[in-house]
């Protein structure tokens, strides 16, 4: 498995290659879409200009492609929306020529209708395409629909069960997979969320509240605000101890959500999923790949915000 690790700028890109990345992710907004569409017809979901979320400038971006020629490691550029409008499909086509031009040659998209429009203007047989897991795919019957449409890599949603991801990579082995393994296990899922994440207003999975039922131990953003947060991996989301049923499961690329966190955060995380994938490769079996993540990453107990729950270490 490689690890995806998301940047929220090109300052970002060679500690994450330094720390054992294989694989990048990140947003560009040009300022020209901002000071168009705003935050009301984004094109990422994530129209932030106070921290570094996403690259706003094509000057960075032409840095950033200098940097991947020189370390080799690649970056893949989000469109992250769930819908456009039909006057925002050629500015996309436009959009896309323009990284191309820039060395970036794939793409992540969420829209369906904006991978349809791909495929019809022939722009799928240029680039790569990975579906993301905004668009909530749901099973194999839609993962073949995308394969139709040009897709060559599912990124399954947070919700996806390890059962789920089985029987989708079974139906469907030539495609890549990817999961989510750390950080961001929001509640409101992607494909639903109607929130809006930009500099003008909180988002909701940022508002406090409570889950209920089977989440009441596992994770609420409830909080007394004198409780002292101890910083562990996957704080907000983990799914470490998945990794030797995911290798069984066919998923080739773990993504690590980190677009917008402290650099030093995603390093030790990077780091730490690193650590995870050498005890599952040195594991002969999963009760000894459990042990040893006890033993060697989790000795005082994990975070407990676990995506999938198969021995959540105490």
């Amino acid at each position: 498995m490689k690890i995806t690790a998301g940047i929220g700028s090109a300052d970002a890109y060679i500690p994450c290659v330094e720390a054992g990345a294989q694989e990048m992710f990140c947003g560009y907004v040009p300022a020209d879409w901002m000071e168009k569409y705003g935050i009301f017809l984004p094109l990422n979901r994530r129209e932030v200009l106070y921290y570094p979320v996403q690259i706003g400038a094509r000057s960075e971006l032409q840095i950033l492609g200098s940097m991947k020629e020189v370390y080799g490691v690649p970056v893949t550029i989000t469109l992250n929306s769930l819908y456009y409008t039909p006057e925002q499909y050629p500015i996309l086509a436009a959009y896309i020529e323009q990284c191309v031009q820039d060395g970036f040659s794939s793409f992540i998209v969420a829209d369906m209708a904006l991978l349809v429009y791909l495929h019809a203007q022939g722009i799928d047989r240029h680039i790569q395409l990975h579906i993301s897991g905004e668009l909530s795919e749901v099973n194999r019957l839609t993962i073949a629909q995308c394969k139709q449409l040009g897709a060559q890599r599912i990124i399954f949603h947070r919700k996806t069960t390890l059962a789920d991801m089985h029987a989708c990579t079974a139906a469907q082995p030539e495609l890549e997979y990817e999961a989510f393994v750390l950080n961001e296990m929001c509640h409101f899922h992607g494909a639903f969320c109607s929130s809006l994440h930009c500099d003008e207003l909180p988002h909701a999975c940022l508002i406090p509240y409570k889950l209920g039922g089977a989440y009441d131990s596992i994770y609420s953003q409830e909080k007394p605000c004198d409780e002292p947060v101890r910083a562990r991996v996957g704080q907000s989301g983990c799914g470490l101890c998945a990794l030797w049923r995911m290798k069984q499961a066919g998923i080739a690329y773990g993504k690590l959500v980190s677009r917008g966190n402290f650099l030093e955060e995603t390093v030790r995380d990077i780091r730490a999923f690193r650590a995870a994938l050498d005890i599952v490769e040195a594991s002969a079996s999963e009760t000894d790949f459990q042990a040893q993540m006890k033993k060697q990453l989790f000795p005082d107990g994990c975070s407990g915000a676990c995506y999938y729950p198969v021995n959540r270490v105490q």
